[in-house]
């Protein structure tokens, strides 16, 4: 009995979808004007257990993610700058290119998460009709309005405007209008852009559509609405996105959404963590921003990221270090000596074990607990099951954890024999580095011996060598 923490009612409930075996699923997706750094990587990864969770338990999963290539502003609150005009001068390109060159950077890098793919990924500027429908039926029922530089939502005609958030109106995140420029129309300071005119602040903009108000671009909230309403219908089984999402753009696509469509938006809200560096905000500007490339060049494939991933709660928060990849590392190092053992005479022959799967389905339905479901996989291999039944069950809960378990092929590399002095010499100096907990220069000598074609992990009995 799959069972999800709801945002909403900040409740465990009993998952209910809207049709029997069938669910709609939406993740808000990127603003393509940069590479995506590892926080946002952890978001794909969660939503991707979650779809994994609902096929491997028998649903036919609907799964939306979208791409956003047009009016998200550099504040969530509607002020600012385009983003993704912001991505076009910075690089002397178009925004249209711009969102091009960032999507294909990201599908690589969720691919090399071993992430499926959604069944559907749309761009904002693909929808442009269906946001402008939306905008005229919340003009015609009175829940918008209209002023020289944009019409806006207006959030006194909604019941509950802050209930996702459980703020009080005066507390709410609030915009100061359209763009940098405060609208003196504007009726209430929390009314939200739906349309933002060629006007203002943004008579340069240069993405820019005809509409029956006049020249402009949408907002970024209403893109999310009008797109998930298109695949998935008007009421969605699960939405999800991350925390910060909370007080601003999912409060403003519920109120939105429900005041047009006139039904509920969402059953179930989830909302992941946050993915910290050394117990502090990830940032681009003090270089903690890490992309999977970054990580790729100290030495680590994107699938040690992903363990790492797993091995908290999605809606907890998670540090990232590189000490504590590197502990990822060794973790899923011994994971696949051990299933390269267990594969020698008894590939893909054993059965299921009904305990043990009956365990593991009880941790995944328990609102997708990843800690608690590799916990699973451990005393598998440590249970007195045949090889060939350990095999098949670890197999089978790789369903969900998307680790390619069934791509292992051989234990790792032995230990080298024999090391030259001045590999030893590294050694060493990594050795006392670490002691000293300078974490810097230790991973700058491994990766000299990276480059010299030697593989270290850190153990409990100290470092091992290995030659690649």
């Amino acid at each position: 009995m799959l069972k999800i923490f709801n945002t909403l009612t900040k409740n465990k409930e009993i998952f209910k979808p809207l049709e029997d075996r069938r669910v709609g699923f939406y993740q808000c997706g990127p603003t393509v004007y940069w590479t995506q750094h590892i926080g946002n990587m952890r978001a794909v990864v969660m939503a991707d257990i979650i779809d994994r969770t609902l096929l491997y338990l028998g649903y036919d999963v609907n799964f939306v993610r979208n791409y956003t290539d047009v009016g998200h502003l550099t504040s969530d609150s509607d002020t600012g700058e385009d983003k993704l005009e912001k991505g076009a001068k910075r690089e002397g390109l178009s925004p249209e290119q711009i969102a091009d060159k960032y999507i294909s950077i990201y599908e690589k890098d969720i691919k090399k998460l071993n992430t499926l793919s959604p069944t559907h990924t749309p761009k904002a500027t693909e929808h442009i009709k269906e946001i402008i429908d939306m905008v005229q039926i919340l003009l015609g029922k009175k829940f918008a309005y209209q002023t020289d530089l944009a019409i806006y939502f207006d959030v006194s005609k909604t019941k509950d405007y802050t209930r996702l958030s459980g703020q009080k109106i005066e507390e709410q995140i609030i915009g100061a209008g359209a763009g940098d420029v405060f609208d003196s129309q504007k009726k209430h300071p929390s009314d939200f852009a739906l349309w933002f005119f060629k006007k203002g602040t943004h008579t340069n903009a240069l993405q820019t559509w005809d509409s029956p108000w006049g020249v402009g671009f949408p907002g970024w909230h209403i893109e999310c609405s009008a797109m998930s309403k298109k695949y998935l219908g008007p009421t969605l089984d699960i939405h999800m996105g991350g925390i910060e999402h909370i007080p601003v753009h999912h409060t403003n696509e519920i109120a939105q959404s429900e005041s047009a469509n006139g039904v509920k938006f969402v059953n179930y809200w989830i909302h992941n963590g946050h993915l910290q560096v050394n117990g502090g905000k990830m940032s681009k500007s003090e270089g903690t921003g890490y992309s999977i490339s970054e990580i790729e060049e100290k030495g680590f494939d994107p699938l040690v990221l992903r363990f790492f991933f797993l091995q908290a709660h999605y809606r907890s928060n998670q540090n990232f270090t590189w000490e504590a990849l590197q502990s990822a590392q060794n973790g899923l190092d011994n994971l696949h000596e051990q299933i390269a053992k267990l594969k020698k005479p008894f590939f893909f022959k054993g059965k299921v074990d009904k305990n043990f799967k009956d365990d593991f389905v009880s941790k995944i339905e328990d609102d997708f607990n990843t800690p608690q479901a590799l916990a699973v996989v451990f005393s598998v291999l440590k249970s007195n099951l045949s090889d060939k039944n350990k095999l098949a069950t670890i197999l089978d809960f790789d369903k969900v954890l998307g680790l390619k378990l069934s791509e292992v092929k051989k234990i790792k590399n032995k230990p080298a024999e024999e090391l030259s002095k001045e590999v030893l010499d590294l050694i060493r100096e990594r050795k006392i580095a670490r002691e000293n907990k300078d974490w810097q220069k230790s991973d700058e000598i491994r990766d000299q011996l990276i480059s010299l074609g030697y593989e270290i992990e850190d153990t409990l009995e100290g470092q091992k060598v290995y030659k690649k």
